[in-house]
């Protein structure tokens, strides 16, 4: 594969992290496979060199010694001599998920570290699915957690949660166009609000832009959040605020996300799929609608010239260790 595999290695892609699993781990495990592949591929024929090598003299009946030119391939770079082509690939993290938490985790490889920071910089929402667990309470919100409290949880309807979201929803909502910096009375903010493009400036607390319940049968419990600026641990102490708010208690049993931008559960690789083919595939197939994303997103403030066009295919450019792709030296 060499560097033709390297020459589509620039970009971004998303993978399914399941619980459990730390992200380190998965990042390294990655360019683990990546690296794999890069080095699966069969080597180049090795260069040819001149050597006198001592051998019989032809038509001499002493058996005499002579020194011949004779043509043997070089083995200066056979990987058996100095080792794997390529060691290291430098491979990006996008926004982080705990041990604790599955879902949607996006990663980028060459170019698509820089990728890594348009899309901070774009302020994306991000849906996550929250289960709670009412009738109890615990000191990491956890529902695995040490136990602080229990609580009856009977006198919690659907209407009553419904109402308490629908509060949250809001106060979020002022807070949004606070930290947006923007004045609601111009035409600016009116077409904005209508694309769906209000964003915070910068950093800010966790914003809830949509919250919803999908499902209710007590003591269980389903949320759809999506938000922006959030950790997961802020998702597990919003599902214990809402139990208080509820008058009972509550934790926090899952956090899952299902989309983190522009990219969804459908388009993130299984563990199964963590390797140098389908990353490339995926890499390809996610190009056009990065560009586009963040091009709407971020407007003129972006530097176009880092994205990938719609028709773009990255085997025009080949792999530079500037790039955070480097090659093996030899040993």
């Amino acid at each position: 594969m060499g560097s033709a595999g390297l020459s589509r290695l620039h970009g971004l892609f998303a993978v399914y992290k399941p619980p459990g699993l730390k992200w380190k781990h998965l990042r390294d495990t990655v360019e683990l496979q990546l690296l794999k592949g890069l080095n699966a591929g069969k080597p180049p024929t090795p260069k040819q060199r001149v050597r006198f090598l001592l051998g019989p003299m032809e038509g001499s009946e002493e058996k005499e010694l002579t020194l011949t030119a004779t043509s043997v391939p070089s083995l200066v770079n056979h990987p058996l001599v100095c080792g794997p082509a390529f060691t290291h690939l430098k491979v990006g993290m996008g926004h982080r998920l705990d041990t604790q938490a599955s879902g949607v985790l996006v990663l980028g490889v060459g170019h698509g570290c820089r990728l890594l920071t348009d899309m901070y910089d774009a302020h994306l929402t991000k849906d996550y699915t929250v289960r709670g667990l009412l009738g109890k309470a615990t000191d990491d919100f956890c529902e695995d957690g040490r136990l602080v409290e229990k609580t009856t949880y009977d006198h919690v309807t659907r209407e009553k949660l419904d109402r308490i979201l629908a509060m949250i929803q809001g106060s979020h909502q002022k807070a949004l166009v606070m930290y947006s910096n923007l004045d609601l009375k111009t035409q600016e903010a009116y077409e904005m609000a209508v694309r769906g493009l209000i964003r915070p400036m910068n950093k800010s607390p966790m914003l809830i832009t949509g919250i919803r319940c999908l499902h209710f049968a007590p003591p269980e419990f389903l949320l759809e959040v999506q938000c922006m600026h959030e950790t997961q641990k802020e998702l597990r102490k919003l599902v214990h605020e809402i139990g208080l708010e509820l008058k009972t208690t509550a934790v926090c049993s899952q956090v899952r996300r299902t989309r983190d931008g522009f990219f969804t559960l459908d388009s993130a690789l299984l563990r199964t799929q963590w390797d140098l083919r389908n990353i490339q595939d995926a890499i390809q197939a996610a190009a056009p609608q990065v560009a586009a994303e963040l091009e709407k997103s971020l407007g003129p403030q972006l530097d176009t010239k880092q994205l990938p066009s719609p028709g773009w295919s990255w085997e025009s450019q080949g792999p530079s260790s500037t790039l955070g792709l480097e090659r093996g030296a030899g040993h």
